[in-house]
């Protein structure tokens, strides 16, 4: 069986982010999260506070699940003629590479009190598509 090169290449980057954010250069908030694969299935729990689920967004390309939440809240005080407009933002993304493939199209997502739960069917495994080439 030939290896996918596009798979070595995503391990170099999720080990490249690792290293990056292990040397404290990363100021970016992360999300946590917990990986659990069964035999039927992957399922990530992504701890997610403050977040409403419409702020949300969840993917899935191949082997790479990707989570991000967005969230912006403005506020307007009024005091004595001075009108303050205040406004936040907060986003945080993470993209890991699942150890299988996953049925797409099966995959159920759910949202509460702040927990994200992702649960992922396991495909069958890809036939490799590679085929020998006589030389002449």
């Amino acid at each position: 069986m030939q290896r996918n090169p596009f798979d070595e290449i995503e391990d170099l980057f999720d080990r490249m982010g690792r290293s990056f954010e292990d040397s404290g250069l990363a100021r970016f908030q992360d999300i946590s999260l917990d990986m659990v694969e069964t035999d039927d299935s992957v399922e990530v729990v992504a701890d997610l506070p403050g977040f409403e689920k419409e702020d949300l967004d969840v993917s899935v390309r191949g082997r790479q699940l990707s989570i991000a939440a967005d969230r912006e809240e403005s506020t307007d005080v009024d005091e004595d003629n001075y009108i303050r407009h205040e406004r936040t933002q907060r986003s945080v993304s993470r993209s890991v590479t699942l150890p299988t493939e996953v049925k797409r199209d099966e995959v159920k997502a759910t949202y509460k009190n702040g927990v994200l739960t992702i649960t992922l069917p396991k495909a069958e495994p890809v036939a490799d598509d590679s085929s020998s080439i006589d030389i002449e």
